[in-house]
């Protein structure tokens, strides 16, 4: 696949809540593998795609994206054939009611709750708990639902993703597999120094992957590409908002997890501004990525992150502008290549 938007609207499509990452792992090697120097994966699942560049630094460089999302995973099955269920990440109930799931082996079904004439006035004020859910695939029985599903699998969001309105961008898993095809559309041009490519495991449910991926890397210097939260809705005061969409690629200073490396936070400003690119910061301290594990590597790793701005993160369908999104890969290239002195 030679276009960006073809690229990770096939990545959003598929589905791999964290532990089942296997669909986007068998796709990212395959695109990469005719650009790959050296391809290596670990007993985690990560996928590390090496490109040699120009020159060498003492330690490579890594760039780093997650290609796990939140999901669903069944946890056991009533008699009547329904499906009780926990989330896979951090999902809030409330955007789950009334969605469709598919699970990895094809089933497919919808999240539903207790009707609310059956609902009493004080659980009426009161947010739905993952307990008070179930997903109905259709069964007439338990052993009709057995014959479909096992505790232990895995759905996701059941949603179409594609461009709408003003250049906006709707999908499933923008968190992160926007990151995912930034790397990939940037391994197959040559760095200007040896770099680490990583499609990271198991971030949602606790940066798992991202701590052995480093390990096997030592990497020097580290940059993560993500996607990040957007709260920039009407109602919402503007110090709230952490960042907005039309906002340009977010350069953040700090999060939950880590403190960013000061000069490589100047070098992906300076990169922004080189280009004649928007850039913004977060307003809160909020969230994590996969940097607050690779961070603490070894001896330690000097480490920078960027994200797109996403509306709605974590829920069925997640929201990002285009511009923004292609400011993140301009960006990531020149910041990049930057080490080689290249523009």
């Amino acid at each position: 696949m030679n276009d960006f938007w073809e690229l990770l609207e096939t990545l959003c499509g598929l589905d791999a809540p964290s532990g089942c990452e296997d669909a986007v792992r068998s796709f990212i090697r395959e695109q990469a593998a005719p650009f790959a120097d050296e391809t290596a994966e670990d007993p985690m699942g990560n996928l590390m795609v090496l490109r040699r560049g120009a020159a060498a630094l003492e330690k490579p460089l890594m760039l780093c994206a997650h290609m796990d999302e939140v999901g669903v995973i069944v946890k056991r099955i009533t008699d009547e054939g329904m499906v009780k269920f926990g989330f896979v990440g951090g999902v809030d109930p409330r955007v789950a009611i009334g969605r469709r799931v598919r699970f990895t082996n094809g089933v497919r079904g919808v999240v539903g709750i207790k009707a609310v004439h059956l609902t009493t006035p004080a659980e009426r004020k009161t947010m739905p708990k993952t307990k008070d859910l179930y997903i109905d695939v259709g069964a007439g029985s338990r052993a009709q639902a057995e014959a479909r599903l096992s505790p232990g699998d895995y759905g996701t969001f059941d949603v179409e993703n594609r461009r709408f309105g003003d250049g906006l961008f709707k999908a499933k898993a923008l968190d992160d597999r926007v990151g995912c095809a930034v790397l990939l559309t940037l391994l197959r041009g040559q760095p200007a120094v040896d770099t680490w490519f990583c499609f990271t495991v198991q971030e949602e449910v606790g940066l798992r992957g991202a701590a052995t991926a480093a390990f096997r890397v030592d990497p020097g210097l580290c940059l993560i590409v993500e996607g990040t939260t957007a709260a920039d809705l009407a109602e919402a005061p503007a110090h709230k908002q952490v960042c907005r969409l039309r906002g340009g690629a977010v350069l953040p200073f700090m999060d939950r997890g880590t403190v960013y490396d000061r000069e490589l936070f100047g070098l992906l400003r300076g990169a922004a501004e080189g280009l004649g690119l928007k850039w913004q910061t977060k307003h809160m301290v909020a969230g994590g990525t996969d940097a607050g594990r690779i961070h603490k590597v070894r001896t330690g790793v000097r480490t920078a992150g960027i994200a797109v701005p996403v509306r709605y993160i974590h829920s069925p369908v997640s929201v990002a502008a285009v511009e923004d999104i292609e400011g993140v890969l301009a960006v990531s290239r020149a910041f990049l290549n930057g080490f080689g002195g290249l523009e």
